[in-house]
């Protein structure tokens, strides 16, 4: 009888740090990432490298909110150890009665059950990129 693996799959694994992210349960969304890996913002232009750059952005980006939620709309593995992910982000922002909300897509590169490289765009962007980044490690 052949041994199942006991590691999750890409799916659950997006899951998993989306649940600890709402629990802002930093140490468990960092154990997600490479310690090399890297953090590509493209519609701020900005780029964490390591995982003291990524730590210092997520603990920074939690400080800006009394409340924030990231639900996850839909999670797809595109094959190849890359995982799409459509995000939806509500928050309140620190000191203010008004909520906000963006919408994103996600594109995750695992590699050896971790994260080397996550990569946030507008939803089309991130389905075109998957799809070629998936191609392109086949």
């Amino acid at each position: 009888m052949p041994e199942e693996s006991t590691t999750p799959d890409p799916v659950e694994r997006v899951r998993r740090q989306f649940e600890a992210g709402n629990r802002r349960d930093i140490d468990a969304v960092m154990s997600t990432f490479a310690v090399d890996a890297v953090l590509e913002g493209r519609g701020l232009g900005d780029i964490f490298e390591g995982q003291a750059a990524i730590r210092a952005f997520v603990e920074g980006w939690f400080g800006m909110y009394e409340e924030l939620e990231f639900k996850l709309e839909e999670v797809h593995d595109v094959g190849n150890g890359v995982v799409l992910a459509a995000v939806l982000q509500e928050g309140r922002p620190a000191g203010s009665a008004g909520h906000v909300q963006q919408r994103e897509g996600w594109v995750y590169v695992w590699v050896g059950g971790l994260i080397a490289r996550l990569t946030v765009f507008d939803i089309d962007e991130a389905r075109a990129a998957a799809e070629r980044l998936a191609q392109e490690r086949e």
